[in-house]
């Protein structure tokens, strides 16, 4: 049995390009993928250090019969899934060409894929921050004469913090992967 190593490394719905150059780094170092499991951790398997480039597709988990076996008839390797994502690697030295190792066959494809996460993960997180996170944090201002614990109130101020970065960090970066998909059109 190969040797395996757990790397830990975080990345957002937004963060998909950096994780597949971060996945090909790991590659060249010897480190090829097995799985990953939420929300951060990375499990390889050592081996011989290869240049292989690897590609996620967002489908939450809403993939046809014939999906993998399109993947497969243009050599790409399907590696494993994980939050409603596929990641699929190839060889580099199979690559013909520049859009040899794309995924994705045209921009429109991929504006695609950046509106499916839009609706399936940034919609969801909006309604938990406008259900949940908001009136509690405004709550939490209200009543501060001791009404709230004060762990209760700090974890209401940490949650809007981070929605407020996730927010602004996702938002901004799909809106981007967007416009410059649907500019190269």
């Amino acid at each position: 049995m190969a040797e395996t190593v757990t790397k830990i490394r975080f990345f957002t719905i937004a963060d998909f390009k950096e994780e597949e150059v971060w996945l090909r780094e790991r590659a060249r170092e010897g480190l090829h993928l097995v799985r990953m499991i939420i929300p951060c951790f990375y499990i390889f398997e050592k081996g011989e250090p290869e240049d292989v480039i690897y590609r996620l597709d967002y489908q939450n988990n809403q993939e046809s019969g014939d999906y993998f076996q399109m993947y497969a008839d243009y050599g790409w390797e399907n590696c494993g899934r994980c939050a409603g994502w596929l990641y699929f690697r190839k060889s580099a030295a199979q690559m013909d060409g520049e859009q040899d190792g794309e995924i994705f066959s045209d921009n429109a494809s991929r504006v695609d894929m950046v509106r499916h996460i839009v609706r399936t993960r940034m919609l969801p997180l909006l309604i938990i921050f406008f259900a949940a996170v908001l009136p509690n944090f405004f709550a939490r201002n209200i009543w501060s004469d001791g009404f709230w614990p004060r762990g209760f109130a700090l974890f209401w101020d940490l949650m809007f913090l981070l929605y407020l970065f996730l927010f602004v960090h996702c938002g901004l970066k799909l809106r981007a992967l967007r416009r410059k998909y649907s500019n190269e059109s």
